[in-house]
């Protein structure tokens, strides 16, 4: 694509790059076919190639971001479906980060968008002030059908609706630094990345992936002053925070390394994965931090690709059992393991089913699903439909966004991957399980 931006911009690093992104696309429109607000909505501005020409314009002139810009932009999901199709190769996810960062300092939201921006950047990625939330949430969910559906109110709605009916899990031992041997003779050492949100909502996914990595030979470590990767602040153009939160797991987990061997950063949650493997990118002009980034970046592993290095140990028990996988976006679009889990879980015993639209996004996509709840509804609704036509059991994915989104929308247990994985080596049943299987089993 032909651009025109001014000499004077040009100076500005970020600009440059993002220039050279816009340039690679040549306005084919095969991105359209595969994105979820463009099957949805049918407009050209909501589809990868609109919002570059829409991203392009505000972006050469050097202007602040308008209302419509905005919009479209807002109404991104960032599952990067477009990049997957893309025969360019434009990377429209360094793009579209930039974009939001240049709207957070531009562009001046109306005042019920801006704090609820702000509740969900200083609240997601602290697990104390989560737990609080979420037994807020428990308490306020029976009024939500109060609510509207759509405008400010239809966030709030949106919010309660995904929130647990019970509160948040109570507080897992594994949620402290510490380090958790492995058993038998030592093959490999790595760091965890707990994460924020979900050792609050689903600590037995963190619990699975150290039982069943210890189990493998794996001493696994969770570092002192890691939390939360810094996606959640990031894709709403936050970046300050999010800078702040990847420069902290960088600097603990280069120190864990400065102790000792350190084979992998080891992720359970892709949207998390996806993140920390673009460090490098994210720092690439900071000279403090620019090596250190792409170190930790080079690390990176989703729990999945560390088990298929090692291999996975063979099933303890005789499972029949039919899944559908719905790989994540973060997972198939973003690290580009589409088949890995898929072929994991098919070696662990169970029969394992793809839905159709498999590429197209649940909805979920971090904080979406609250800032965007009707569109995400509609996703949620449209995927599982798909998933419940495969007539499996059970939905299997790697991502606890996707987890708390599909639990919304269908009767089928969802379960991480990594969870069925240790139940079919040795461990505990997993709970949503519990009652379709059986200890037994």
């Amino acid at each position: 694509m032909q651009t025109s931006f001014r000499p004077d911009l040009l100076e500005n690093p970020e600009i440059r790059d993002s220039e050279r992104i816009v340039r690679t696309c040549v306005h084919c429109g095969f991105c359209t076919a595969t994105c979820p607000t463009y099957v949805l909505l049918g407009d050209e501005l909501d589809s990868p190639r609109g919002r570059i020409y829409l991203m392009k314009k505000m972006l050469e002139e050097g202007r602040p971001a308008d209302e419509r810009t905005v919009r479209h932009i807002d109404r991104c999901l960032s599952c990067l479906s477009c990049m997957t199709t893309c025969p360019s190769g434009v990377h429209y996810m360094h793009l579209v980060d930039h974009a939001r960062a240049w709207i957070e300092r531009t562009y001046r939201r109306p005042l019920p968008d801006r704090a609820m921006r702000a509740v969900l950047a200083s609240v997601l990625p602290r697990p104390g002030l989560f737990r609080l939330a979420l037994l807020a949430a428990a308490l306020a969910r029976p009024a939500r059908h109060l609510l509207p559906r759509s405008g400010p109110l239809g966030r709030a709605r949106a919010m309660l609706e995904l929130a647990p009916r019970t509160g948040p899990a109570p507080p897992s031992p594994i949620e402290q630094p510490q380090i958790f041997p492995a058993q038998g003779p030592r093959r490999a050492r790595v760091a965890y990345l707990l994460g924020c949100a979900q050792p609050v909502l689903l600590p037995e996914i963190g619990e699975a992936t150290i039982r069943l990595l210890t189990r493998m030979g794996v001493e696994v470590v969770v570092a002192k002053g890691a939390g939360c990767c810094g996606a959640l602040t990031h894709h709403m153009g936050k970046e300050a925070p999010a800078l702040r939160a990847a420069r902290a797991n960088i600097e603990a987990w280069l120190a864990l390394e400065r102790s000792g061997p350190l084979d992998a950063v080891v992720i359970d949650a892709s949207g998390c994965g996806t993140t920390v493997k673009d460090y490098g990118w994210m720092f690439r002009h900071d000279p403090a931090m620019a090596e250190k980034a792409a170190r930790v970046a080079a690390l990176a592993l989703d729990v999945s690709e560390l088990i298929d290095r090692l291999g996975l140990p063979p099933a303890s028990r005789d499972l029949d059992l039919e899944l559908v996988y719905h790989s994540a976006c973060s997972m198939q679009h973003g690290q580009k393991l589409g088949d890995l889990p898929k072929r994991l879980l098919a070696a662990a015993g169970f029969t394992v089913r793809e839905p159709k639209e498999s590429h197209l996004c649940c909805g979920s996509a971090g904080t979406y699903n609250i800032l965007q709840p009707e569109i995400a509804a509609r996703l949620a609704a449209r995927k599982a439909r798909n998933l419940e036509r495969t007539r499996a059991r059970v939905v299997a994915t790697g991502n606890i966004g996707c987890i708390t989104q599909l639990r919304s929308a269908t009767r089928l247990p969802v379960v991480h991957t990594v969870q069925l994985l240790d139940w079919a080596t040795g461990g505990p049943v997993p709970a949503p399980l519990a009652g379709l299987v059986g200890e037994a089993a």
